[in-house]
């Protein structure tokens, strides 16, 4: 297909820095890079903000600065500290040892569980503790259970990327960010140019749609004959904010270099 192959002619130009930023935990990173045969990053946000690595050839290396900079936020606790504090007291199941990072700490609940009242309470407590805390709530649903992460106040995937973007001297007219889901919401609404990709969650394409001329959003679909699904669509946002790319990926198309 033409989309995967035109995102890595794109990305592996030398003015092009590509960071991946998920949800997913370090081991599921890599395995989706195998899995999908992805371009290697040279960042990757992972843990839903609460790390950041930066990859090269010795490897992954988490980013101190990062965790310096959020760290303040839970009082030099670690997630195994808080989680004397909060696993026995909420009857909450940790879950496995891979999916916790030193400032990601989630758990398993009941789907049937009161996550509004539970986290306001955690929230409450929290703060009797002087720890600034973000809890955020979702569900798997392929297996029936709620989902809670505990994260820093100050981490999460919007304030990861501006943080990067500061370090690395990146203006927001010279990023672009590509998400799908609720939990992109955030960043897909901020000052960032961005672009939802076509196979985007329909709720978050009715939600953003009141954006629309607001702020610099690309909803995709239908570039060089493409479906703007997945790659597609992060190649297509590029073209759209950047004219110099969309000369390039042009280039590439017609001369079937790809």
């Amino acid at each position: 297909p033409a989309a995967p192959r035109l995102f890595a002619r794109l990305v592996a130009r030398a003015e092009v820095c590509l960071a991946y930023v998920t949800g997913r935990h370090k081991a599921l990173i890599e395995g989706a890079i195998r899995e999908f045969r992805l371009p290697w990053p040279d960042f990757a946000v992972a843990d839903v903000g609460a790390t950041i690595y930066r990859t090269g050839t010795d490897g992954w290396e988490r980013w101190p600065d990062w965790e310096a900079h959020i760290a303040p936020d839970w009082a030099g606790m670690t997630s195994a500290d808080l989680h004397k504090v909060l696993g026995p007291a909420w009857g909450l199941e940790l879950q496995e040892e891979e999916k916790q990072s030193p400032y990601k700490l989630s758990y398993y609940a009941p789907l049937d569980w009161d996550h509004e009242t539970l986290t306001g309470r955690m929230a409450a407590a929290l703060d009797r503790e002087s720890i600034r805390a973000a809890l955020i709530w979702s569900v798997d649903g392929p297996a029936g259970v709620g989902l809670l992460d505990v994260l820093p106040a100050r981490a999460g995937k919007l304030s990861a990327i501006r943080f990067l973007m500061r370090r690395e001297g990146f203006a927001p007219d010279e990023t672009l960010f590509a998400g799908d889901s609720g939990n992109d919401l955030d960043v897909l609404a901020s000052e960032i140019p961005a672009v939802l990709v076509a196979n985007a969650d329909a709720e978050v394409r009715r939600r953003l749609r009141r954006l629309e001329g607001r702020k610099p959003l690309h909803m995709a679909g239908g570039y060089l004959g493409m479906n703007g699904n997945y790659a597609a669509g992060i190649v297509e946002g590029a073209a759209h904010f950047w004219p110099e790319a969309d000369a390039w990926l042009r280039k590439f198309h017609e001369d079937k270099e790809i």
